[in-house]
């Protein structure tokens, strides 16, 4: 229970990536306020968790408005008591080709991906200042933060973005005990996955081909990272961004897909 008597906060938890992450906290022993903007997907996901035996509540809050940030904090110290862990996983991705990104389009992706995260990073900072106590904040980045790929150039854009806020802020926060980490998954099986990126036989061949593991990663595995980064294990850690991509970063050529 390497997590116990501790409370996270865990942004787009009604799903995927997040809902992962918010079981394993709970299940290492913290105490968790998941949140998302789909009220009803979250209101199931936190039933979930609590039909598991997990103590955990949910809050909705669209990360892009700094007023839903400051309340969901708020909601867990007047749940909870406190806040030691800060996961800002809320994310969104649209492809498209650079060339159509339009205005609306940069706004939403920066406004949830990148400004989210920032002001999730600042408010949870300033509330585990106020309580005395230090604490860790994960940033949920990707592998597109060091990659180029035009066909999301969006999302590869936050993303990038959101290394340099886990970088300043690791910093600045450093001499309040605060770490902050980051964390970039490489292909991982979500709806976003399924949706977006594997929607046939092709893609999904093509996305195989440049991962020398030779599957898709799966969200406890992701998880599984994030406790790490939450725990003392990780206790001299900041600032880095810690990458599970079944070793696509390292590979400059494609792999042959076994069947």
């Amino acid at each position: 229970m390497k997590l116990a008597n501790r409370v996270a906060i865990v942004t787009g938890a009604a799903r995927g990536i997040g809902l992962a992450c918010a079981r394993r906290f709970a299940e290492d022993g913290a105490q968790v306020l998941l949140s998302d903007i789909d009220g009803a997907a979250l209101a199931a996901a936190v039933a979930l968790l609590a039909g598991e035996g997990h103590t955990v509540a949910g809050h909705v809050a669209d990360v892009s408005q700094r007023a839903d940030v400051e309340a969901l904090v708020a909601a867990a110290v007047a749940r909870f008591g406190r806040l030691d862990i800060m996961l800002n996983n809320a994310g969104i991705a649209q492809v498209k080709p650079f060339l159509t990104v339009t205005e609306a389009d940069f706004d939403t992706v920066i406004g949830v991906n990148l400004k989210g995260a920032f002001f999730g990073v600042q408010v949870a900072a300033a509330a585990m200042i106020a309580g005395g106590r230090p604490g860790v904040i994960i940033n949920m980045s990707s592998i597109n933060s060091r990659m180029a790929n035009p066909d999301v150039t969006t999302y590869a854009i936050s993303k990038g973005g959101l290394n340099q806020v886990t970088g300043t802020a690791a910093v600045a926060l450093a001499p309040h005990g605060i770490r902050v980490v980051g964390i970039g998954p490489g292909t991982i099986m979500t709806d976003m996955l399924k949706a977006g990126f594997m929607h046939d036989d092709a893609s999904r061949r093509m996305i195989l081909s440049r991962t020398p593991a030779g599957r898709c990663g799966e969200p406890h595995e992701v998880a599984a990272v994030a406790a790490f980064l939450a725990s003392d294990d990780a206790s001299y850690m900041t600032g880095q961004t810690v990458y599970p991509d079944g070793g696509r970063m390292i590979l400059n050529y494609t792999v042959p897909v076994v069947e």
